[in-house]
């Protein structure tokens, strides 16, 4: 971005190179020729970078901008000064995505840290694992016996691959992943230090034998373009499987238990937290440090915020949220009532004290 310190620096460009590749009305065409040579955020852009606005909460940074020129739709053009060049766009923040996506391609699937073609001289690789040409592995990693890795896969530095694991084509195996019991499509993106496929909490409790193991014989499926973040954990099933859908997005640190299904091209924000044998439907959402019960079954569309506990299940495209979750109108009324009785109580109490 505004220092490119670990990526390609992006090629040279006039603004009416970004006008066209963006679809931008560049609205002073005399500036067609300034030079952009890179992107950057409102507050710390610079005469030659290109930055973006479409959001209230930013106008102080876009009023002290230093930047070169501006992706702002035509709502908020009056607001830009004078001195940085306007680009309008019906969309700033797709326009810059687009544009973003064009020059730092190499940012959006991880390349081999080390440099490496082929296969690493310290890689362990068992004989009868199979490899496609043009898979990558990286060096410490090791392949286990009767695996098999699609073309253009990259594992990465001490990755661990068991026994069978079949991964498709074009995917990536960050470091210190560890994947077992596990069937993984094409183009899967898995971050580094995730443990996918390891046992489910499984166990009949408080026993005459103490807490007693179940044994977890599923295994997880992972269908294509899934995006899996930095030290995710997902349980293959105890009896069925594990599944994630196509398209599916999951950030950091998520859990996700044993035998839950998730749709297809939902979105799953950090530190989540999803009990086992849950069903997910299509295009669900998912805010930071939701946690989900087991059992229960979250409708297609559905939406939750931020830190809601779910302990029922949710029809599809509801909008829940809270402790415990309920639907978001719901929620919000009560607040409002506690906060106005606790007001209401403060202010009966002042009176009494005063009479």
């Amino acid at each position: 971005m505004a220092l490119p310190t670990f990526f390609r620096t992006p090629p040279a460009s006039t603004l009416a190179d970004i006008a066209a590749s963006t679809g931008a009305y560049l609205a002073d065409p005399s500036r067609a020729g300034h030079p952009i040579k890179g992107l950057a955020s409102l507050d710390e852009a610079g005469p030659m970078h290109l930055t973006f606005f479409d959001n209230l909460k930013y106008a102080d940074q876009l009023a002290a901008t230093r930047a070169g020129a501006c992706l702002v739709s035509a709502r908020f053009e009056a607001s830009v000064p004078a001195h940085v060049a306007v680009l309008r766009v019906a969309q700033p923040f797709r326009a810059f995505v687009k544009l973003a996506r064009a020059w730092h391609e190499d940012a959006l699937r991880p390349q081999s840290w080390f440099g490496c073609e082929g296969i690493a001289p310290s890689a362990i690789i068992d004989p009868s694992a199979r490899l496609e040409d043009g898979v990558i592995v990286e060096p410490l990693a090791v392949i286990g016996a009767n695996v098999e890795i699609g073309a253009g896969t990259v594992v990465g530095a001490g990755a661990v691959i068991g026994p069978g694991v079949k991964i498709g084509r074009d995917c990536n195996v960050g470091a210190r992943t560890a994947i077992q019991c596990s069937l993984i499509g094409n183009h899967v993106l898995i971050h580094p230090g995730c443990s996918i496929g390891q046992d489910g909490y499984g166990f009949l409790f408080f026993s005459a034998e103490g807490h007693v193991k179940v044994p977890q014989t599923g295994r997880v499926l992972i269908q294509n373009d899934v995006e899996i973040g930095a030290g995710t954990t997902i349980d293959r099933g105890s009896l069925r499987d594990t599944v994630i859908g196509e398209g599916t997005k999951i950030d950091n640190q998520v859990q996700i238990g044993h035998n839950v299904t998730i749709g297809r091209r939902c979105l799953l924000a950090a530190q989540i937290g999803l009990a086992g044998s849950l069903t997910i439907g299509d295009n669900v959402a998912l805010g930071a440090k939701v946690g989900i019960n087991n059992h229960l079954k979250i409708g297609d569309g559905a939406q939750v915020t931020a830190m809601s506990a779910v302990k029922d299940d949710i029809p599809p495209n509801g909008r829940w949220g809270g402790h415990f979750a309920k639907p978001t109108r719901q929620w919000f009324r009560e607040i409002v009532a506690v906060e106005r009785l606790v007001r209401d109580e403060a202010a009966k109490a002042k009176d009494e004290g005063q009479t």
